[in-house]
């Protein structure tokens, strides 16, 4: 048997794509191992988002020995194919959500040949699919691939193309085949949970109330959503939140709290849509989790543009805010936009925003000491003996136990601390 090495970076969308090419190809006969230096293909399941991301990948690429045979999946081959050719020995490329596809681009680079397999828009492949999971407990599920938005700086459209959605039914059957096998927590992902289903004559709204009708005791976790695709089911979005299954997370990226910057980057809402949302969400359910995300320096954003998103963010105090610096992506209308905002201004004004959301991220983590509730454990700690759980609002929280394997299973915790980006507790 040929014996592969498959690494995935990324979204949890490209996490999902990795588990579904394990199983293929250990379906297909190939030994899957864990090691890089123990095998004869390498497939790295790329991302390329940002300027960083990107570097980084070619950096591990660049790294891959003569010796061995190189399969490039991913984002990264239909965002900058043309980098690609010029700084990387390659055998093979193959794109996201290839699902058994990548069985066969395997098995010609094994014959010497040079495949190349890159559609954004092809048909995603079926969920019932072999699945080898990453972590038993919890369930990936793919509930579309591709969005429906034109945002100025993203080239993740150009790799994973226009919305394609699975059916309810697809979905359901999924999540049905992975708690039969173990899982506990069901991330259900795409590039934009909120325009699910608008290729098909559904939303998100009614997926929830099916996945809640799964018996079984689990969790749900609902993927990023872009605000304006939120407005038109918000009163049914937060109805089906209420159900005891599903976090109580939102992940509603903002990107900036000035109207003028997010026309520029064709983000179809407003700072007041966002703020609503926030509050419709908080009327109903008070200890939600609200995560967003901020880019600092996109082109034209001057320095009062950026002290109102400064601003929203103190007002509104989401619990995360994942900070970014503008970086210019290929092909990219931002790419050619101007003013550009000079480098050192975006790392001080990421600096700033870091601060900001690190000291409220620390206040709103203080709330809960003392809170004594459930929670799943869904990870092994960095720590021997620790463990780190969620509780209903998506909280991690770590605690210690030498008391055999807690993962999957649910605790009942006190808890006593809290730090910027976890809560720390006690057994009880």
């Amino acid at each position: 048997m040929t014996r592969v090495f498959v690494q995935s970076f990324g979204c949890s969308s490209s996490v999902a794509d990795g588990e579904f090419m394990i199983g293929c190809l250990l379906r297909a006969g190939f030994e899957v191992v864990e090691c890089a230096d123990d095998a004869e293909v390498l497939v790295y399941n790329t991302c390329a988002v940002k300027s960083p991301t990107e570097n980084r990948m070619f950096e591990i690429l660049r790294r891959v020995p003569k010796d061995k045979k190189l399969v490039v999946a991913g984002c990264l081959p239909l965002i900058n194919l043309g980098r690609l050719k010029t700084e990387v020995r390659f055998d093979g490329l193959v794109g996201p959500a290839s699902g058994c596809r990548v069985v066969e681009v395997v098995r010609r680079v094994e014959r010497g040949e040079h495949p190349m397999w890159l559609d954004a828009d092809a048909k995603p492949p079926g969920l019932d699919l072999p699945r080898s999971p990453s972590n038993p407990v919890v369930s990936i599920v793919p509930v579309a691939y591709g969005c429906l938005g034109a945002c100025s700086y993203c080239c993740v459209v150009f790799a994973r193309g226009r919305l394609r959605s699975y059916s309810v039914e697809e979905v359901l059957a999924r999540v049905r085949r992975d708690l039969a096998s173990g899982a506990r927590e069901v991330w259900l992902t795409g590039q934009d949970m909120a325009c699910y289903g608008r290729d098909l004559g559904t939303d998100l709204a009614e997926l929830l109330r099916g996945v809640c009708g799964v018996e079984g005791d689990f969790f749900v976790r609902v993927g990023m959503m872009t605000p304006n695709y939120v407005l038109g089911m918000l009163s049914d979005l937060v109805e089906a939140y209420g159900d005891e299954r599903v976090f109580r997370f939102l992940h509603l990226p903002v990107q900036s709290g000035d109207d003028e910057v997010l026309r520029r980057m064709r983000r179809f809402y407003t700072v007041e849509d966002f703020r609503n949302i926030v509050q419709a969400f908080r009327e109903r359910i008070p200890d939600v989790t609200v995560a967003t995300d901020v880019i600092c320096g996109f082109p034209g954003e001057a320095e009062e543009d950026f002290r109102r998103t400064e601003r929203l963010i103190e007002d509104v105090k989401p619990d995360v805010v994942n900070v970014s610096k503008f970086f210019p992506r290929p092909r990219t209308l931002a790419e050619g936009m101007e003013p550009r905002v000079w480098a050192g201004e975006v790392r001080e004004r990421s600096r700033r925003m870091a601060g900001l959301v690190g000291r409220i991220a620390l206040e709103k983590n203080k709330e809960w000491v003392g809170w004594e509730g459930r929670v799943l454990i869904d990870e092994v700690g960095k720590k021997r003996g620790s463990w780190v759980g969620r509780n209903f609002a998506y909280k991690p929280v770590v605690v210690r136990s030498e008391d055999g394997s807690l993962l999957g299973r649910f605790v009942n915790v006190r808890v006593g601390g809290a730090f910027q980006t976890y809560l720390e507790a006690e057994i009880v």
